[in-house]
């Protein structure tokens, strides 16, 4: 089955919005995929970013650490563990194997009630909803120590000169190997602009720093190959993704801009505040 590809434009005065049929583009970072059966309706541009194969994040052992060791290594193997419980799970339900799916589903559960990262998250939601904000900040610092990622949210948003950025991050599991130290990650960005002027998005910058600190920058023209003109109170939406050779990380970055209502305008610099890369999400909803 043939997918269309569809950028979403939203007029953000009336509400409506108006699908325009996409174009194939070739290149988005250094090499892309297409991603056929993730969203109709949007056109997602997968990037496959060379790395070296120096085997960071990559350990296939899902025995090699306990999961009340607190350590930051430790993490990092424990979401590989995770990760891969998760998707041999989904690997026997859809080849109907209902018995073991069961039995995934149920390690899944065990392992999230001893995960101590996912514990100290629960605990820390339960103590800001009671107001226990003492036992708040201990959370807070026990989770900046082993997995200060977690604390990240898998959405940002940021406004400059009243362009706001929202993006909004998640885990594709059907894409990813854990087996093989590869992770993949799809985000929506959604761009309005609520200044009196319109604007151009001529180029973008992101950073990508996985949970080793192993840092990346990426630079490029426009977004999905096009140079969007934004006019007030409109908006602008697309959709790409992201490998990762560790179960956690983070982007952020910025786009170019110029406004293009006056002659000789100045180019400037719009935030992509940070936003998480998480396999265990963040709990919240999409923007």
């Amino acid at each position: 089955m043939q997918s269309l590809n569809l950028k979403l434009l939203t007029d953000f005065s009336t509400g409506t919005r108006r699908f325009v049929p996409g174009r194939s583009f070739g290149t988005e970072w250094r090499q892309c995929l297409n991603l056929r059966n993730y969203n109709r309706n949007c056109r997602i541009v997968a990037c496959s970013v060379e790395r070296d194969g120096g085997g960071e994040g990559t350990s296939s052992s899902s025995s090699s650490s306990s999961s009340s060791d607190p350590s930051p290594s430790s993490f990092l193997s424990r979401s590989q563990t995770y990760a891969m419980l998760k998707q041999q799970m989904e690997v026997a339900a859809q080849s109907e194997d209902y018995e073991e799916a069961a039995r995934l589903r149920d390690s899944l559960r065990s392992f999230e009630e001893v995960e101590p990262v996912l514990r100290l998250r629960r605990l820390l939601k339960e103590a800001v909803a009671d107001e226990r904000f003492e036992d708040a900040t201990r959370y807070r610092d026990e989770l900046k120590e082993i997995a200060p990622l977690s604390l990240l949210k898998c959405s940002s948003d940021a406004t400059t000169l009243g362009i706001r950025v929202q993006v909004r991050s998640v885990y594709i599991e059907g894409r990813s190997q854990p087996s093989k130290g590869q992770y993949f990650f799809a985000y929506r960005i959604r761009i309005t602009n609520n200044s009196d002027r319109p604007v151009q998005l001529l180029r973008r910058h992101w950073i990508i720093t996985d949970a080793n600190g192993k840092t990346e920058n990426f630079w490029g023209v426009g977004v999905i190959g096009e140079q969007p003109v934004i006019l007030p109170r409109t908006g602008f939406e697309y959709s790409s993704a992201c490998p990762l050779c560790t179960p956690n990380g983070r982007m952020e970055g910025d786009f170019e801009m110029k406004h293009i209502d006056k002659a000789g305008s100045p180019t400037f610099n719009v935030a992509i505040a940070p936003f998480s890369l998480s396999i265990l999400g963040d709990g919240s909803d999409a923007f």
